[in-house]
C-alpha cells in the first residue's frame, strides 16, 4: 500500500494509492502556530433559494472575419502579426501583382488602339456625310460609314470595360482590413502560395463582444426558463463581478454529437471592456423565485481549497477536524451549496487556515 502525502497545517492528509481513499491524521501544532483568539464559526444551515445553474463559457467576437485571397499568386509581404491593431482600409498583405500587371498594361493598351480606330471612323463619317451631302457618294456608302463609326464606340466601350475588370483583378492581390479591430491569427508567411478561398488573416472587432456558452440537452429548458442570466468577468483592475448579458440568443440548432445547444449572450460594452476573445467566462442561470428548494449553504471563507480538495474544519468538544466536503453551485450572496460532508447543525470554521493551526483532538476520516 503506498501512501501520498500532503500536509495541511496541523493536519496531515495520506491518500491511498491503491483505494484512493483520504484518511486524515492529526499532528499537535507548533508552539510557534498555537491558537491565538477565537476562531469565528458558523451553523451549517439548509435555507430555501432559488435553483441556480452554472456552466462555463467563452468570450467571442461578435464581429470576426477571416480574410483570405482573391486572386492566385506568392505572398509578396505580410505586413501585421497576431495582435496587431488595424484600421479600416489598412493594408495588410500583398500578393505578386506582375500578371495582374501585364493584363492592365494590356488594357490600356486595347482602349488606346480603340480609341485611335474610332477617331478614324468619326473622320471617315464625316467626310462621308459631306461627300453625300453634295450627291458625290450614295446613302448606302454613308450608312456604312456610321456603322463602322458604332462599332467603333463599341470596341471601346469593351476595351474600357476590359481595362476596368484587370483593375480590378490586380486590386484582389492587395488584402486590406474591413474595419478597425485587431488581429487575432495569421494563417500564412510571406513567401507562401496564396489560392482564392485560403485564409490569410484572422482580425475581430474589440466590440461588441458576446458569451457563448454550450448547454446540454437536459438542461435546455431550465435555461430557457431562467428568470435572471449573469456573467463572471474580471474588470479593467482583475476584480471579479457579476454583469448582465443585454440579450441573450440560441442557435436553433444542436450539435449531433454532444447533444448540446449553443447559446449567446451580448455583453455590454463598458463592463465587458477587459475581455478577449477566447477568455473564459462563468455564465449563471437563475430560475423564478416560484422555483425554490431547501439548500445547505456555507459561506465561501469557510471552504479550504487545495488542488482538487475541498474540505471545512468542523468544531467539536476537542478542537477542530478537518472534513472533505463536495460542493454544488454557487448561490450569489447566498454562499455556496455544500452536497455532501456537512449536515445541517455542523459548526464550521469560518477561517479555516487559523481552524488549521489550532491544536487538533478529534479528527474523523472522509471516505
Amino acid at each position: 500500500m503506498k501512501f501520498l502525502n500532503f500536509p495541511y497545517g496541523a493536519h496531515r492528509l495520506l491518500t491511498c494509492g491503491a483505494c484512493g481513499r483520504w484518511l486524515v491524521m492529526a499532528m499537535l501544532a507548533a508552539p510557534a502556530m498555537a491558537q491565538s483568539g477565537v476562531i469565528p464559526t458558523v451553523v451549517a444551515q439548509a435555507r430555501v433559494v432559488g435553483s441556480v445553474y452554472e456552466l462555463d463559457g467563452v468570450i467571442q467576437a461578435v464581429k470576426q472575419s477571416t480574410l483570405s485571397a482573391q486572386a492566385s499568386g506568392r505572398i509578396a509581404v505580410l505586413l501585421v502579426k497576431a495582435g496587431d491593431r488595424v484600421r479600416a482600409g489598412q493594408l495588410l498583405a500583398t500578393i505578386d501583382d506582375r500578371e495582374a500587371m501585364v493584363g492592365v498594361q494590356k488594357s490600356q493598351a486595347q482602349i488606346n488602339q480603340a480609341q485611335a480606330e474610332l477617331r478614324n471612323a468619326q473622320a471617315h463619317l464625316e467626310r462621308t456625310r459631306d461627300l453625300q451631302s453634295k450627291g458625290f457618294v450614295s446613302k448606302a456608302a454613308l450608312e456604312t460609314a456610321d456603322a463602322l463609326y458604332q462599332g467603333g464606340l463599341a470596341v471601346r466601350d469593351q476595351a474600357t470595360a476590359a481595362a476596368k475588370q484587370s483593375s480590378i483583378s490586380q486590386g484582389f492581390t492587395r488584402v486590406s482590413a474591413p474595419y478597425d479591430g485587431w488581429v487575432l491569427q495569421t494563417h500564412a508567411q510571406a513567401g507562401d502560395l496564396a489560392v482564392p478561398g485560403a485564409p490569410l488573416v484572422t482580425v475581430y472587432a474589440p466590440q461588441p463582444l458576446r458569451a457563448v456558452v454550450q448547454v446540454p440537452g437536459s438542461r435546455t429548458q431550465v435555461v430557457r426558463t431562467a428568470a435572471q442570466t449573469t456573467v463572471q468577468v474580471n474588470d479593467a483592475e482583475g476584480v471579479s463581478q457579476w454583469i448582465a448579458p443585454v440579450a441573450r440568443s440560441a442557435v436553433p440548432s444542436a450539435d449531433p454529437v454532444a447533444q448540446t445547444t449553443e447559446w449567446r449572450l451580448e455583453l455590454p460594452a463598458k463592463e465587458s471592456v477587459a475581455l478577449v476573445p477566447g477568455q473564459q467566462v462563468r455564465v449563471r442561470f437563475s430560475q423564478a423565485q416560484a422555483v425554490k428548494a431547501p439548500k445547505l449553504l456555507l459561506p465561501p471563507t469557510a471552504i479550504l481549497r487545495r488542488g482538487e480538495l475541498t474540505a471545512v474544519y468542523l468544531a467539536s468538544a476537542g478542537g477542530f477536524a478537518l472534513r472533505a466536503v463536495r460542493l454544488g453551485a454557487q448561490q450569489g450572496a447566498d454562499g455556496v451549496e455544500v452536497l455532501a460532508g456537512v449536515a445541517a447543525g455542523d459548526v464550521v470554521a469560518l477561517d479555516p487556515i487559523r481552524a488549521g493551526m489550532a491544536p487538533a483532538m478529534s479528527l474523523k476520516s472522509t471516505k
